[in-house]
């Protein structure tokens, strides 16, 4: 199922996240395109970083902010700027521009360190050598802030060759089921990274994402939009 639109409108333009899908192409393509295998070497997170296991190439508490901007192919960041351009900009328009920063900072650092802790304990030294890249951390954050705020926006979603419309609440929470099953066979098959995916980081960020906006909403720090459809500018595709 690929996501297309949420048909939503948000009553500012969301330049936070406009900028961070514009740095995340602009690191992909202007600098790991050109050296790939050396960006991804130097610049990636590496958990054994963390325990001092291993001599990483750069600072380890640089690298978990570098690698939010890191991607290994362009399926892997047209995919997550994807998601990040269809559920991103009406968080950012529920949180306002420097709280939707923050979370998604934020929301990287604990996806993160949700994949760093299952690899530490459950995983092997060679596990924990494996580089660990991607803004997909990040975006889960984003995910798990959007089933909060609009449960119910109706998600345009391509499958196969027919376009329908999902509640957000299903797709998201269907997506986060899927996450929950391949972790669990992740660790069957002994290795965290089982198929170069680290399921872990998306489970952390979706779920920090849904505590930190339910949160929020309760103290009413945060606020969505009554009737979406009808407020604002545009919604961007």
């Amino acid at each position: 199922m690929l996501p297309l639109s949420d048909g939503l409108r948000s009553r500012e333009f969301p330049i936070v996240n406009v900028a961070l899908i514009a740095a995340n192409f602009a690191v992909w393509i202007l600098y790991e395109v050109p050296h790939l295998n050396e960006a991804v070497f130097r610049w990636s997170f590496y958990p054994c970083g963390v325990d001092n296991a291993c001599r990483t190439p750069e600072p380890t508490a640089l690298t978990w902010l570098t690698s939010m901007f890191m991607h290994g192919s362009w399926d892997h960041i047209l995919g997550n700027m994807l998601f990040l351009a269809i559920f991103g900009k009406n968080v950012e328009d529920a949180y306002g521009h420097l709280r939707y920063l923050l979370l998604y900072i934020a929301g990287g650092f604990v996806a993160g360190a949700t994949q760093v802790a299952v690899t530490l304990l459950l995983g092997s030294a060679a596990d924990a050598r494996v580089p660990t890249l991607g803004a997909s951390g990040a975006i889960a954050a984003i995910l798990g802030a959007y089933v909060v705020l609009y449960p119910e926006s109706r998600i345009r979603t391509l499958v196969l060759v027919f376009i329908v419309r999902i509640p957000a609440w299903v797709f998201l929470g269907g997506w986060f089921i899927y996450q929950l099953v391949s972790a669990h066979f992740s660790l069957v098959s002994t290795s965290p990274h089982a198929g170069g995916v680290a399921f872990f980081a998306h489970i952390g960020g979706f779920l920090f994402g849904m505590l930190v906006t339910t949160r929020l909403l309760s103290r009413r720090t945060i606020q969505p939009q009554d009737d979406p459809r009808m407020l604002g500018t545009p919604a961007l595709p």
